[in-house]
């Protein structure tokens, strides 16, 4: 929410305000749009913030971020608290021995096991556990209220509008074709 001091400071800019000026004092030549970079400049800022944030918010648990990930999209399923390890590492965007490693250490602080699948007990599927349940859900409610702590600055109206854009952007660059990235 906006209050004296903020809108009394706005004319001062922000960060990529100062960020903007700067580049065009010094890399003028070159053709960067001044709203693309501001946008980009902004969103890298908040994005910084905002992991910082739930970071010091799983740290208040004793989660490390890629443990708390895992924890989270294991319980998000459409099988809460069970999935496969290749599933989770397709979801998670990391290597099978990736997985593997995080899985490891899951297990060892008791917040996951390794059961047999059901109907085929070649494979395995992991399971959370009740103590793995109980550190996600204090995880969760903790990280987010560090995250909304960032977003209630913003009206309603205004945290719709700014979730629809930023929707717009998600499917663009999801699409097959969408843009490149380098």
């Amino acid at each position: 929410m906006a209050t004296a001091e903020t809108e009394s400071d706005d004319h001062l800019g922000d960060w990529a305000d100062r960020h903007l000026s700067r580049r065009r004092d010094h890399a003028a030549c070159l053709p960067l749009d001044d709203e693309v970079e501001a946008i980009t400049v902004r969103l890298d800022r908040i994005l910084r913030h905002l992991r910082q944030s739930v970071r010091h918010a799983l740290d208040e648990v004793g989660l490390q971020n890629c443990a708390y990930e895992t924890l989270h999209l294991l319980m998000i399923r459409d099988t809460p608290g069970r999935a496969t390890p290749s599933a989770l590492a397709a979801d998670l965007g990391v290597s099978g021995a990736g997985m593997t490693g995080r899985l490891d250490a899951l297990e060892r602080a008791g917040w996951v096991r390794r059961t047999p699948a059901t109907g085929d007990r070649r494979r395995v599927d992991v399971v959370i556990t009740e103590a793995g349940e109980r550190i996600w859900r204090r995880a969760t409610v903790l990280r987010g209220r560090a995250e909304s702590r960032i977003f209630d600055s913003l009206r309603a109206e205004d945290r719709a509008c700014l979730a629809a854009l930023l929707r717009q952007l998600t499917l663009r660059i999801e699409l097959p074709d969408g843009p490149a990235a380098d």
